[in-house]
């Protein structure tokens, strides 16, 4: 998965980048600042957010979210990106072909998906 990093008001000039490999964020930024503040963003410690995407059913409050996947490279990125960068933050998956096919719908999730990841979707 990446993140994005643009200004507000001008989505579409991306001033740095963050992409998770599964273990650790990779960040590109040709300002120095910004990178710096990447750096923080992405720094290895738990982010707390009170995003109800992140609890279980029925419970309510902040959650912590602990480093280490890509749920965590989600909550840094959407809750520290913003407040230490300034700038607004984007998530774009890794795959990039395929998608929902409704011609396809006799294939299960699980043969959808293997197929997706080994890059056979045609």
């Amino acid at each position: 998965m990446k993140a994005e990093f643009h200004h507000e008001d001008d989505p579409e000039a991306v001033i740095a980048t963050a992409v998770w490999d599964g273990a650790v964020a990779h960040l590109e930024s040709d300002d120095p600042v910004v990178a710096e503040a990447l750096a923080w963003v992405y720094r290895n410690a738990p982010v707390v957010t009170d995003d109800a995407s992140y609890r279980r059913q029925g419970t309510q409050g902040e959650v912590v979210v602990q480093p280490g996947d890509l749920e965590w490279f989600r909550a840094a990125s959407q809750v520290r990106g913003p407040a230490e960068t300034g700038l607004r933050v984007r998530l774009v998956p890794g795959i990039t072909e395929g998608g929902f096919d409704p011609a396809a719908g006799y294939r299960s999730f699980t043969d959808t998906f293997e197929r997706l990841d080994r890059g056979t979707a045609g």
